[in-house]
């Protein structure tokens, strides 16, 4: 396969990667299907294995109007509850071009909360709206550093916006991440497919 490279000078044609140079590449580890559920727990998987994981959320829908989908994390316990603390911000704009925002709201975020922490906007539950995007976990087996984690999503809200949404913060355990759960503010997560990855 070619790669089309651009510089400052020339487009070349890429055919291999250097000596020593490799890409990055994903495992898939596994799928879970929403269907009117409370809750998503990912609970194996995610250990010493890969130094990154990566979770996909692909159109995930609430059963109960203006919900957020928000995130916890477990620390080796039972319990989804590890301490953490996490910023939040966001940009819209809509179909008609006539309403547009970069926001970043302090209240929307949490520090040292074992409190799960919002993903994502209000969602309706409206046929036509749903959340996809992307969350990264760096490192969640080492027990001397804490575990950073990014979250990069869109969403459709009613009224014809799509929302950019942002994530960044980091469980401020010595444990290890070993399981998170997904749910909405209120009501379950009527549908919606979530696939873990680790990074090679």
């Amino acid at each position: 396969m070619s790669i089309n490279v651009c510089n400052d000078r020339s487009m070349a044609s890429i055919t291999s990667l250097p000596s020593g140079v490799s890409g990055s590449s994903l495992v898939l580890i596994s799928t879970t299907t929403a269907s009117s559920s409370s809750t998503v727990d990912i609970t194996s998987g995610i250990d010493s294995t890969y130094k990154e994981y990566i979770i996909k959320f692909i159109d995930v829908h609430p059963a109960t109007d203006t919900a957020i989908l928000q995130c916890n994390g477990r620390d080796g316990g039972s319990s989804f509850d590890a301490t953490k603390t996490t910023t939040f911000w966001y940009g819209y704009h809509d179909e008609g071009d006539s309403d547009t925002q970069l926001e970043y709201n302090a209240s929307y975020d949490i520090a040292q909360s074992t409190s799960a922490f919002r993903i994502s906007n209000l969602l309706g539950n409206g046929n036509d709206e749903s959340y996809s995007g992307t969350m990264h976990l760096f490192d969640p087996s080492n027990t001397t550093f804490i575990k950073h984690f990014i979250v990069r999503s869109n969403m459709y809200q009613s009224g014809s916006y799509s929302f950019d949404i942002n994530v960044a913060g980091y469980f401020n355990v010595t444990a290890a991440i070993d399981g998170l759960q997904f749910s909405m503010s209120s009501g379950n997560i009527d549908s919606g497919t979530f696939k873990l990855y680790g990074v090679v």
